[in-house]
C-alpha cells in the first residue's frame, strides 16, 4: 500500500471528503487528489494540519500503526466500548455488523 492509498484511508477513517481534508489542510482539492492517487507527496506543512483531525501520520508515512493509549479515544467511543464489552458475544457480532453497515453506506472501508 502506498503513502497515497493510506492517506485516502486515514481520510475516510475520519470521515472527511477530499474536499474538506484539503481545506483543512491549506491545500486544492487537485493536490489532495494528486496526494491520494500517489502522484505527489504531501509535505510537512500538509502533514501538520493532518495530526490535529486525528490522521495517524506515522501509519500514513511507514505502513505502520502503534497502539494508542486508552485516554486518546473521545468519550463517545468510550461508552460504545463499554456497551460492546458488556454484551454477549451474539450481540457483539450484531452491534460489529450494524457499525459496518453505517461505515459501508459512508463509503468507510471496514
Amino acid at each position: 500500500m502506498t503513502i497515497g492509498e493510506r492517506l485516502k484511508e486515514e481520510r475516510q477513517r475520519i470521515g472527511l471528503n477530499q474536499t474538506l481534508m484539503a481545506e483543512k489542510c491549506g491545500v486544492t482539492k487537485n493536490t489532495q487528489l494528486a496526494y491520494e492517487k500517489g502522484e505527489r507527496n504531501p509535505d510537512t506543512a500538509y502533514l501538520a494540519h493532518a495530526a490535529p483531525l486525528g490522521v495517524d501520520l506515522l501509519y500514513v508515512v511507514t505502513g505502520e500503526r502503534k497502539p494508542r493509549p486508552a485516554d486518546s479515544i473521545s468519550g463517545d467511543v468510550a461508552k460504545f466500548l463499554e456497551v460492546y464489552q458488556q454484551v454477549n458475544e451474539t450481540d457483539r457480532d450484531v452491534l460489529f455488523r450494524m457499525a459496518a453497515a453505517f461505515a459501508k453506506a459512508a463509503n468507510i472501508e471496514v
